[in-house]
């Protein structure tokens, strides 16, 4: 059906991606902490960033699979949204247009799931260990407990306007950690890894109280050592074997499950 409806975007779909569910108590809450993520989403992206090549090329990217992603109509970065009734209309409306037959047809980087009960972080590359996939998790935990706790106060969440919040996760998709993110509307930039660094010094206290603080850890560890992708261009770098590659991520998942 996906490939009857979208034709040869449906057919580059050969990607993979991280999918975490962080449970938030009401619908208003849910679409402020929405709204809020899209500041953080080209950090989550930075750090899983593992897909550089497709189709027996490198792309010059960290992360090409993004790029694919947005090819689709319902995907990519997600709309503003004023409240918990505007997401109920805009649902309405695509369901009634027959643009999509459920909120499962929504493939935003982020978005509400009223089946689940959750805010669905949907921005990450697939990550090559469980390790990696842990720590990740631990972070989008913390960080959607951090911002509704604001939210409980009444204290500012974060927010980005639209276009900066664009340029940044494409930053994110071409150099990854290595990037520098725009901050504020003077275009004043920042190295997205010392964003990173500040984002998980914020978010360990809320990580503490989950039980998750050691997990989260392993966030300064993707930093020290380079996302996935720096791996996997020098893996073919040296052996100028795509088969080789895969091997070695093979073997990569295999270490880490056993260490």
């Amino acid at each position: 059906m996906l490939m009857d409806r979208c034709q040869w975007p449906a057919r580059r779909l050969t990607i993979f991606g991280l999918h975490v569910h962080v449970g938030v108590e009401n619908g208003e809450k849910a679409i402020a902490v929405f709204n809020s993520l899209s500041t953080y989403l080209p950090h989550l992206l930075a750090l899983s960033a593992s897909s550089p090549f497709f189709d027996g090329h490198d792309t010059g990217l960290s992360s090409c699979r993004v790029k694919i992603f947005e090819n689709l109509p319902t995907a990519g970065l997600p709309y503003r949204l004023l409240n918990w009734t505007e997401f109920q209309r805009l649902m309405i409306t695509l369901v009634n247009s027959k643009s999509i037959e459920t909120i499962r047809d929504i493939w935003w980087d982020v978005r509400p799931h009223p089946d689940f009960g959750t805010v669905e972080v949907r921005m990450c590359d697939g990550m090559p260990t469980l390790e990696q996939v842990v720590a990740m998790t631990a972070l989008i935990q913390s960080l959607v407990v951090w911002l509704g706790d604001k939210y409980d106060v009444g204290d500012y969440l974060p927010l980005q306007r639209y276009w900066i919040v664009r340029e940044n996760k494409w930053r994110a998709a071409r150099w990854s950690t290595g990037a520098e993110i725009i901050i504020d509307d003077d275009g004043r930039l920042e190295p997205l890894s010392e964003s990173i660094e500040r984002l998980v010094e914020q978010v360990t206290p809320v990580a503490k109280r989950l039980g998750c603080a050691r997990e989260l850890s392993g966030v300064l560890d993707i930093l020290r050592t380079g996302p996935s992708y720096q791996q996997q261009r020098q893996w073919y770098e040296e052996t100028g074997d795509f088969k080789k590659v895969m091997e070695l991520l093979v073997r990569e998942f295999r270490e880490g499950v056993g260490s």
